[in-house]
């Protein structure tokens, strides 16, 4: 099964029980040069988040086919997901970030298609880091088997369990386990999500995880440019800049040997074939990924009701050329 979370190198430093935001980062004084880079203005946007996605490669694939779901991992037995931003989540997110910044301007006067430009870090990328395969779910499908199966039908309690920074990337992580399972987390104060301020990174609030994203880019080639009437995302030629970038994810501890299991054509019909991450890095996971054709056969023979579709870009869905 996919790992939970990749960057540039290195383990992780970890602030258990805190989802931190960035300018609370810095004044942890962590030895992080991106952290500390001066980048031009970009949006940090709300998402209002929906569904949940898992990658992995055909071993992975395999085992959750042959098992019918998803099993856990490690000491705690936790299943793995991240949050999944679209272009109907970005549409969205930029029209609130519209009203919010040019409350005055009627739509129409004021430009959009500006905030998918920023969407640059893998957290939004049509690739993946773990293997050829993404698994895209509801996230109330998921929390529903859930509650059923892990939970005797009560809900499931949702809590802050770290803040994960690594070279260049932080990683926000929620904890979803059985009103039974307080227990195996008495380690630690992991307070729950609800319980979070309004402006906090990451809530659940009807049926929904809102995650205000305060790094969206990872590789910034724009600024974002607000007039009085206008939003812009203003190419900078000959320039770009690295810097950290941050996603969400979703911890669901099971017991050990648990199967969350989903029904097969659920699985079939949220199955699509990422091509593998540009990085030097990636170089040892190789063995993860398959080509195309290679992958379609290997899918047919698990779920022949399925018929693999290629993952697509932020640029394909927006179907707009860049700017000069």
């Amino acid at each position: 099964m996919a790992a939970r979370y990749t960057s540039r190198g290195g383990r992780p430093t970890d602030f258990r029980g805190r989802h931190l935001k960035l300018e609370d980062l810095r004044a942890e004084e962590i030895q992080n040069g991106y952290l500390y880079k001066n980048i031009p203005p970009y949006p940090q946007p709300e998402f209002r988040v929906s569904k949940l996605k898992h990658d992995t490669g055909p071993g992975g694939l395999e085992g959750i086919f042959n098992d019918g779901g998803f099993r856990g991992s490690g000491d705690k037995s936790l299943m793995w997901f991240n949050l999944t931003v679209g272009p109907e989540e970005i549409r969205s997110a930029e029209e609130k970030l519209l009203e919010e910044r040019l409350p005055e301007v009627p739509r129409q006067g004021a430009a959009n298609n500006f905030l998918w430009r920023f969407a640059t870090s893998p957290a939004f990328s049509e690739t993946s880091t773990y293997g050829s395969f993404r698994f895209t779910l509801p996230l109330k499908d998921v929390l529903s088997v859930y509650r059923q199966q892990v939970c005797s039908g009560e809900e499931p309690v949702m809590k802050v369990y770290n803040t994960s920074i690594y070279k260049q990337g932080v990683q926000y992580i929620v904890l979803i386990h059985s009103p039974e399972h307080d227990k195996w987390f008495s380690d630690h104060d992991y307070p729950l999500l609800e319980d979070q301020p309004e402006d906090a990174v990451c809530k659940y609030k009807d049926g929904h995880f809102l995650w205000r994203s305060q790094a969206m880019c990872e590789t910034h080639w724009y600024e974002m440019v607000v007039t009085e009437n206008q939003i812009n995302a203003d190419r900078v030629n000959g320039w770009e800049q690295f810097y950290v970038w941050d996603q969400v994810s979703v911890a669901l501890c099971l017991e050990p040997g648990e199967v969350l299991t989903l029904d097969r054509d659920q699985l079939g019909k949220g199955l699509t074939f990422c091509e593998m991450f540009d990085a030097p890095y990636m170089e040892y996971r190789k063995h993860n990924f398959k080509k195309f054709d290679e992958a379609k056969l290997l899918v047919e023979g698990l779920c022949p009701s399925t018929t693999l579709q290629r993952e697509t870009s932020m640029k394909e869905h927006f179907d707009v050329a860049d700017p000069e």
